[in-house]
């Protein structure tokens, strides 16, 4: 299983502020949906919280929430007591993807969407990275994991600017996977 985390954040590595992203870009949340479609998802509860109600679960892919709530649900999400708990749910389910497909290599990903404690818990896991870079100074109290020298860049879109003023660019980062045992 490939396990992917995407965002969004500020130069300064802003994410979020009072559980809320601080800044509007429909470009962003358009890659958002295309690249998760299909896919589990893995979030924290706060960001399950932060998600307008219309939206909750996220349609089209597998919610799972991690949350130290053993008594914690929700119509729609899968409960988790922790990151790697909520990975090997999300495994089972590509497993049978890729046994559909008769692969022998994982096929199916499974993306990290937050929030900053959950993307930290991750990180370790992780293959992919995809990065909305908003060029914007906000105040916030959520930041991005800082990735290590290991993750090379991948796939960079230039700058563009949003319907909205904001520039932003998106890039891709990837490492190699840690070698099975």
């Amino acid at each position: 299983m490939n396990v992917g985390l995407i965002w969004a954040q500020t130069p300064d590595g802003v994410i979020g502020a009072g559980n809320a992203i601080p800044w509007r870009l429909p470009e962003d949340m358009a890659h958002f949906k295309a690249t998760t479609l299909g896919h589990p998802v893995v979030m924290g509860r706060k960001t399950w919280d932060s998600l307008p109600p219309r939206f909750r679960p996220l349609s089209g892919r597998r919610n799972i929430v991690v949350t130290r709530d053993a008594r914690w649900e929700a119509e729609g999400a899968e409960r988790a007591g922790s990151v790697s708990q909520a990975l090997e749910i999300a495994a089972r389910s590509t497993e049978a993807l890729d046994i559909a497909a008769r692969s022998t290599e994982p096929t199916a990903t499974v993306w990290v969407i937050g929030g900053g404690e959950i993307y930290r818990a991750a990180l370790p896991h992780a293959t992919t990275l995809s990065v909305t870079e908003v060029d914007t100074t906000v105040p916030g109290d959520t930041h991005a994991p800082t990735p290590g020298p290991q993750w090379q860049p991948a796939e960079d879109r230039g700058w563009a600017t949003s319907a909205t003023g904001l520039r932003y660019r998106i890039r891709t980062y990837t490492r190699p996977a840690a070698p099975r045992p």
